[in-house]
């Protein structure tokens, strides 16, 4: 890494003060080593814990969140701070969401709606940010691209070509699968419907239902298996199933379709220089179009406005970049929008998409560094595929292949669950001792999505917007730290946790510390009194 020798021992030697026997500094207590007597957290989350869990305490909640309401209420206070820019890169965003239309930045030096390019930054009438991928919504994955251009000499066509294989062969039986379950929901409810002549029986008067016939048998064992899982009804376990048939055929007509164009940008994505595309709307073009807004909603949403949800940052404005469809984003865009962020103020940068192809990654890596030369924190999520990614190749990263970096102002999170224990980290997230720096909430998080609508979702895309909005409230009340201090403040800060954990799809039992560069869990609170340890 290259930190500043003067930095970099500013900080290993507050880590070690705070932290240290004796510390007197108000930092939260490191929770035991022995799992079997830390504070484990037995009874069910409240709903107002479930949707607030991220923003909650370890030790006075027993929840593995980053202790966002403390650190307003003992470290913030009132101290509203500087305005900090947050450019969320991702999908579309509704920008006129209520708790997101009073909190968007506004490009001053661009006159609305007028057809002029006023401030001559190569984007025309762009207020609120600008939209890279215009009326795109689905795409291919990348290695399907490298599949369809036919180019077998590219050093990993054969790995995309065993990849492509094996997920062809998965999601097509997957389809055949769910159509079935499917059909035989209906016709199990249909049948069960029929006895009983009633479509809105209960799960206690299947359960008393007797009969010899084989059948009606089958179908009442297959409605009461049904009830007894978390979805409160037939019909609601029927949507489920049609909602998972949309996403593989989506991932079967899109995504692995050798023969599908999506791109309508009328542009050349192989093309760096071939500039201008897009247009100025960030929102949605589809319905379900949420993931942009989800993100955005848990950076920065409006904590004054007694509506939905609260943010994690209290002063910051939201620069609304869309570069990722239904499908995977083009390098391309990714590098020009994080260009364009930097270019146009932004503070931090949210980058909550990845995937492990990447043709242009040189593109990305030198956008990275440029944003670094503009003092731009960039934050990114480790991906959900249960990998190690210092085996595993992910992208969008800041690795030049040798275990450095092209610069200091990246910083890559990984999921953690409300459960504080060996089930803490998020069976999905990636991890990886030198590829990842930190995990943060990211399982069952409340967000904002379109329409003025609220829902829970998962992923490292949600720990990652955690973690930019703690960077978020440190750049606000300490606008002087640089971006490559408040991403070691953030590592050194969090709580170094020793207890063992379960990772990944190899299901191994692993150390926080073997998982990440800094072995610990993102803390706001933590974050706040070190940044004014560092800023004096």
């Amino acid at each position: 890494m290259h930190y500043s020798l003067k930095s970099f021992s500013l900080l290993v030697c507050l880590s070690f003060l705070l932290f240290g026997c004796g510390s007197s500094s108000g930092i939260i207590s490191t929770p035991v080593e022995n799992i079997d007597s830390s504070p484990l957290k037995v009874s069910p989350l409240t709903e107002s814990e479930r949707h607030t869990w991220s923003h909650l305490d370890l030790v006075k909640d027993t929840i593995p969140g980053m202790s966002v309401e403390k650190a307003y209420s003992e470290v913030i206070k009132n101290k509203k701070g500087k305005t900090v820019i947050v450019a969320v890169i991702d999908s579309a965003t509704d920008i006129d969401h209520e708790d997101l239309d009073d909190v968007l930045w506004v490009n001053e030096d661009e006159i609305p709606n007028n057809g002029k390019d006023d401030d001559n930054n190569g984007y025309i009438d762009d207020i609120h940010g600008w939209n890279f991928i215009g009326e795109t919504y689905y795409e291919q994955f990348e290695y399907v691209r490298l599949l369809a251009s036919g180019d077998k000499s590219h050093p990993r066509y054969a790995e995309a070509e065993e990849k492509y294989n094996l997920e062809f062969q998965k999601y097509s039986q997957l389809k055949i699968n769910s159509n079935k379950l499917l059909q035989d929901v209906i016709s199990s409810d249909n049948a069960v419907s029929d006895f009983l002549k009633k479509k809105d029986y209960t799960k206690k008067e299947v359960a008393a239902i007797k009969t010899e016939d084989k059948a009606l048998s089958e179908s009442v064992a297959l409605i009461n298996y049904i009830f007894s899982l978390d979805y409160g009804s037939v019909t609601a376990f029927k949507a489920a199933v049609e909602g998972d048939l949309v996403n593989i055929n989506t991932r079967l007509d899109y995504h692995l379709n050798k023969n599908f164009k999506g791109r309508k940008t009328g542009d050349n994505p192989n093309d760096i220089y071939d500039v201008g595309y897009g247009n100025n709307n960030p929102r949605p073009t589809e319905e379900n179009e949420s993931h942009g807004t989800h993100v955005s909603g848990i950076i920065l949403a409006e904590r004054d406005n007694n509506t939905g949800i609260k943010g994690v940052a209290n002063n910051a404005k939201l620069m609304a970049i869309r570069s990722t469809p239904n499908g995977d984003e083009y390098d391309k865009d990714v590098a020009l929008a994080i260009r364009y962020a930097a270019d146009n103020g932004a503070h931090i940068i949210n980058m909550s998409f990845g995937k492990a192809f990447s043709p242009h990654s040189d593109w990305v890596k030198e956008a990275i560094a440029y944003a670094a030369t503009k003092d731009v924190l960039i934050v990114h999520g480790s991906g959900n595929d249960g990998h190690d990614i210092d085996i595993h190749k992910n992208f969008p990263n800041d690795a030049t292949g040798n275990g450095n970096e092209v610069a200091d102002n990246f910083i890559t999170v990984g999921a953690l669950t409300p459960r504080y224990g060996s089930g803490m980290v998020a069976y999905y997230s990636n991890y990886g001792k030198v590829n990842v720096d930190i995990f943060a909430p990211g399982s069952e998080i409340y967000s904002a999505i379109p329409e003025n609508k609220y829902k829970l979702q998962n992923g490292t895309s949600m720990s990652a917007p955690n973690v930019t909005g703690v960077a978020a409230l440190i750049r606000s009340q300490y606008p002087k730290l640089t971006a490559s201090q408040v991403k070691q403040i953030i590592m050194d800060s969090g709580l170094p946790i020793e207890t063992k954990v379960v990772v990944g799809e190899s299901r191994e039992i692993k150390n926080l510390t073997e998982i990440s560069k800094s072995g610990k869990i993102a803390n706001a609170y933590n974050a706040l009194i070190m940044a004014a340890q560092i800023k004096n």
